[in-house]
């Protein structure tokens, strides 16, 4: 069964009377279990897709062709009202930045429970309980700790752990995330990638990874779709794609990766030779 189905979706920013594409006839599906990369540089259209799926858009912005279907339902045509029963409940969203997504002046602990409180009738123990649960499930060190402090308090990947945690805590079918390592260091990065892979064959969560670098999207993903301008160039088993690319956009954005670029000056230089 597919969680997602995204066809022929247009996303539209609007500027007076006049409109500006930026998501051209993109169409891709994810099944159950699955961890799916969008790839592209800024301007590509991929968080805009993502922001469309979870009809986040710009107030400037909106969908303006295609169909989002979400395990069998359509989503794409929700109401804002309708969209809250399903947001954060169903589908959950991490973000590049955890600092600008956690609120500076509430603790950890209300951030966690707060979807449930909004989802369901728990009690306030019953609540504290769940966040605990969660926050080990992400290997947050001394959870009881960190319950009671402030975002500014802990460290970057601790940060980005706490969106996880958050995000994870009404067991959704699917996670959104949109460039969740990027401002991180190499190391936090690699762990946190590690974490959503984890996560991902224990609780057999779909994920939707939105990144700029086909690296790390190859470290975590099963399949890729390649973005630029807007629109879909290719998409496909991400070895596949990462060892035998077919679009010569996708061939430039593999040779931005350190070691790859690396490894085409060293062929390149053994077949002068």
């Amino acid at each position: 069964m597919n969680v997602l189905e995204v066809d022929q979706l247009e996303v539209t920013f609007f500027h007076g009377k006049e409109g500006n594409k930026v998501v051209k006839d993109v169409s891709f599906a994810m099944k159950e279990g699955e961890i799916v990369g969008i790839v592209g540089e800024s301007g590509s259209g991929k968080t805009q897709t993502s922001l469309a799926i979870m009809q986040l858009l710009n107030e400037t912005a909106a969908i303006t062709g295609g169909t989002i279907r979400f395990c069998g339902n359509e989503i794409s045509s929700y109401t804002e009202k309708k969209m809250q029963e399903i947001r954060g409940k169903e589908i959950g969203m991490i973000f590049q930045e955890p600092m600008t997504a956690l609120n500076p002046v509430h603790r950890i602990g209300q951030q966690i429970e707060e979807s449930l409180k909004l989802h369901t009738n728990l009690s306030k123990l019953e609540r504290k309980k769940r966040a605990m649960e969660v926050m080990k499930l992400v290997e947050l060190p001394n959870p009881e700790i960190i319950y009671h402090q402030y975002p500014h308090q802990l460290s970057g990947g601790m940060r980005q752990r706490i969106m996880i945690a958050s995000a994870l805590i009404m067991e959704p079918k699917l996670l959104i995330a949109d460039e969740p390592t990027t401002a991180l260091d190499v190391t936090i990065q690699a762990q946190i990638l590690a974490l959503l892979k984890k996560i991902n064959q224990e609780k057999k969560l779909s994920i939707l990874f939105i990144s700029h670098d086909l690296g790390v999207i190859h470290k975590l993903c099963h399949r890729v779709v390649v973005m630029k301008s807007g629109k879909k160039m290719e998409e496909g088993d991400v070895e596949e794609v990462f060892h035998f690319p077919k679009e010569d956009y996708t061939k430039e954005l593999l040779q931005a990766i350190p070691t790859r670029r690396m490894s085409f000056r060293k062929r390149r230089k053994e077949g002068m030779q």
